[in-house]
């Protein structure tokens, strides 16, 4: 019996070539496109399930101030505290929440780090990486220890020992006391961890939040009860005490700033569903975009089932020419049961190429992938190969079934006399198929346009600054006067380079914001500041202008002292319907007090973290006023002639008067923004390409329906024809059907359109408001793609020969 059906399907795969071959292509690209969002999902929702400390450790968040700002940064009196006092906390463990990158030196050898983690010694204890060589425990108990990578380890010591030596990292040595293996993906993924980072300064200041904080809870421990007595020690040591100093009640001093929230996150969800930090980062590695694996997996299931609905409107398309076939064996004694299997078979026969062409589609696409979501993804594991399966299963189900079904219910006398005609029901359900079709296309194409054009609106929008011609060079100094005593000379010499035109700095990023931010209070009025500590004339090189007031000056030695400027955001928030000379007291202190400052000038708002974040409200003070910054990069604005020349230039003097053991990193001030709506670019390629693709699925399906329809109505065209009817008659009455489920289609289409963008677009703090025009152009590509294939095929069949289907009659 095997035998027999296997030579059916043979025959029939050569007779109905077409058909097949669209079969096969319809089902792998949705499988395919099932199996790249799968194989996210899983890295995605994979990220530190090797630690066995996953449910127990969590990272701790502040929500403070009335803008209920949150940061993944804590004080390290918060922590030793919590740690003193909670005996449901196991450990505790302080971590820097980016990566540092430096050189790193062994005798002769040189390697430059960019995945370095400065902790504390309890890293490990979090973060349980296998230990290849060295000490299992207390591995960074002793000062100055570090523990590095086994990739770096062979990199810097070849087969040598590692342990016990002596390393230089930015000046300082280090003993290394272990080699531990990464597993990944992981939150943190270092090449080298080493102890160095509290100072003793940090012991005593509840108000300085620098570090990342783990908590490591006992088993089966409520975090609940964590949760409540960590709030305490907040309430205690930093709300009562800060309203007593204040000399306001408890209640006076929440009201006025805020009351401070603990918000824990656990380890193992924390990738995706953890808290956003609104200042910095969470992890090292980042964290995960959950929107965007929702939108790639719920994509791709969209495709796979257009493409099953695709596969079952071809199969039942060509069923007419097995229906003979069908009366025939059950004439011969076939069971209906078997006639079902038989066609059960020949989907499994099909999926199964179909699910091979989809392994090849992905492993050839693969590396574009990889690059488009920047990963390292691998079509194996035992896990994907369970999901294969189940994938392969399922598409039998929901494909195979109901064709099966439809063609062993043919009535044998009917089909025999050449009656292939079908219940009302069936009808209905081809034609609410392609209506489905009709419905993702629209959807699709109605999405494309509106991501383009948000796309599109960010990329044109006016940001406040001009980043044109300016470049930013790494300039890599940890001691603060030598920094600004290195950035004063640097920026002299580079002023004498021909091309350059202006040098400046200032303590941020443009895209990534300001380094650092600091609460203050104004009449009773809270405000949690983002501080930009500025060389003079920083914001003339960037076009930032000034709307009130004037900007920073030499001219003015009070500049340096304690004058500041504010940008509007802040103003508004303050509530400052004067702002100029009025005197702020601010939220940095030195040994006498608070400071104050006096504002001489109000700057105009500029996005400088992304369009996705709101502007900021934004403290302007000079380099030399606070006695420190932390600013990373010098910014060099150059002329466009002899670019290459000037660069040049730049890159000989960076070589040979700074960082010389560095190599020249530079990068264009409009790229670097331009990242920061680089996400939604990649949204935006992928609706394109997902676009394409069911484009050509729902052609597939329109033609096979119109197919199926069409050669149903041979018969009777041939008859019409006989009695005079004209070519655009019968083209008119064979497609205006079409057009009523393309409509219908669209109409369904365009709600959950509407409403998921809009929810896409709630995202940005920039947006634009959704617009007329996609939804006009996807109705109008709708109807354009309908008429064209239905007009083809039905002109087609308008030419047939009459008295092939008349001759019985």
């Amino acid at each position: 019996m095997l035998h027999n059906w296997i030579k059916i399907f043979i025959y029939h795969l050569k007779q109905n070539k077409l058909f097949s071959f669209l079969n096969v292509l319809g089902l792998s690209i949705g499988i395919a496109g099932l199996i790249f969002a799968t194989l996210y999902w899983n890295d995605e929702h994979s990220y530190d399930a090797w630690n066995p400390n996953n449910e127990n450790v969590y990272q701790v968040f502040n929500q403070m101030g009335p803008q209920k700002v949150v940061w993944a940064s804590n004080s390290v009196p918060f922590g030793l505290t919590c740690k003193a006092t909670i005996p449901e906390i196991e450990s505790i463990c302080f971590f820097q929440k980016s990566y540092s990158g430096g050189l790193l030196k062994y005798q002769s050898k040189k390697l430059i780090i960019k995945k370095a983690v400065i902790s504390d010694e309890e890293f490990f204890n979090i973060f349980p990486f296998p230990i290849v060589k060295g000490a299992k425990t207390a591995i960074l108990k002793e000062k100055n220890s570090v523990a590095i990578s086994e990739a770096t380890s062979k990199l810097l010591f070849k087969e040598e020992d590692p342990i016990g030596k002596s390393v230089n990292f930015e000046n300082e040595f280090y003993t290394v006391k272990a080699v531990y293996k990464i597993l990944k993906p992981s939150a943190v993924e270092p090449d080298y961890v080493f102890n160095g980072l509290i100072k003793e300064r940090d012991l005593e200041s509840w108000g300085d939040y620098n570090y990342g904080l783990m908590i490591k809870v006992k088993k089966e421990i409520s975090i609940a009860v964590v949760l409540k007595k960590m709030e305490q020690v907040v309430f205690e040591n930093r709300t009562q005490k800060n309203a007593k100093e204040s000399g306001k009640t408890v209640a006076q001093f929440i009201k006025e700033n805020g009351e401070s929230k603990i918000i824990l996150d656990q380890l193992k969800t924390a990738r995706l569903h953890g808290t956003k930090s609104s200042i910095g980062s969470n992890f090292p590695e980042g964290q995960g975009n959950l929107q965007l694996v929702y939108i790639m997996m719920g994509l791709s299931i969209l495709i796979l089932v257009l493409s099953i609905v695709n596969y079952i409107n071809l199969a039942t398309a060509s069923a007419i020419k097995r229906a003979k076939e069908v009366g025939v064996r059950k004439v011969v004694g076939a069971s209906k049961s078997s006639i079902i299997l038989q066609f059960i078979f020949e989907t499994a026969i099909v999926v199964c190429f179909s699910v091979i062409l989809a392994l090849a589609i992905v492993e050839l696409t693969l590396p574009f992938y990889n690059d488009f979501l920047n990963k390292d993804l691998t079509l194996n594991g035992s896990e994907f190969y369970l999901q294969i399966v189940l994938i392969f299963i399922l598409v039998i189900i929901f494909a195979g079934i109901f064709p099966a079904i439809y063609i062993s219910k043919f009535e044998t006398l009917k089909v025999l006399k050449g009656d292939f005609s079908r219940s009302k029901s069936g009808i209905w359900m081809r034609n609410s198929m392609l209506v489905f079709q009709f419905s993702i296309a629209a959807f699709f194409i109605i999405g494309a346009l509106i991501v383009y054009q948000q796309v599109s609106y960010m990329s044109d929008k006016d940001l406040g600054f001009s980043g044109d011609q300016i470049i930013r060079i790494r300039f890599r100094y940890d001691d603060w006067e030598t920094k600004l005593k290195k950035y004063e000379t640097t920026k002299q010499e580079l002023l004498k380079i021909s091309g350059v035109q202006e040098v400046s700095t200032f303590e941020g990023s443009f895209g990534d914001g300001t380094n650092s931010t600091s609460g203050f209070t104004h009449n009773g009025i809270f405000v949690q500041g983002h501080n930009v500590n500025m060389d003079f004339g920083f914001l003339d090189m960037m076009k930032i202008k000034i709307v009130q007031g004037r900007d920073l000056s030499p001219e003015f030695a009070s500049d340096t002292v304690s004058n500041m400027l504010m940008n509007e955001t802040c103003v508004r928030l303050l509530n400052l319907k004067k702002p100029i000379n009025t005197i702020i007291t601010s939220g940095w202190a030195n040994e006498n007090g608070d400071l104050k400052f006096k504002i001489v000038g109000v700057v105009k708002d500029f996005n400088i973290s992304g369009l996705k974040n709101k502007i900021p409200p934004m403290i302007f003070v000079n380099l030399k006023t606070l006695g420190w910054s932390n600013f990373s990069f010098v910014y060099v604005k150059v002329t466009p002639d002899n670019l290459k020349g000037t660069l040049s230039e730049l890159e000989t003097y960076w070589n040979k008067n700074i960082n010389q053991d560095y190599p020249f990193e530079y990068e264009f001030i409009d790229k670097t923004f331009a990242k920061t709506y680089l996400e939604q670019l990649k949204q935006k390629n992928l609706f394109f390409i997902l676009n394409l693709i069911v484009i050509v699925i729902a052609i597939f399906g329109l033609f096979a329906l119109a197919s199926f329809s069409m050669e149903r109505r041979l018969k009777e065209i041939a008859i019409r024809k006989t009695l005079g009817a004209e070519t655009n008659t019968l083209l008119k009455e064979l497609s205006k059907q079409y057009v009523f489920f393309c409509l219908a289609g669209f109409l369904i289409g365009i709600f959950p359109a509407y409403f998921l963008l809009q929810k896409w677009l709630e995202d940005f703090a920039f947006r634009i408001d959704i617009p007329f025009f996609p939804f006009a152009v996807a109705l109008v590509s709708l109807l354009f793609l309908t008429l064209v294939i239905v007009l083809a095929k039905a002109y087609q069949v308008t030419k047939m020969d009459i008295l092939k289907y008349l001759k019985y009659e």
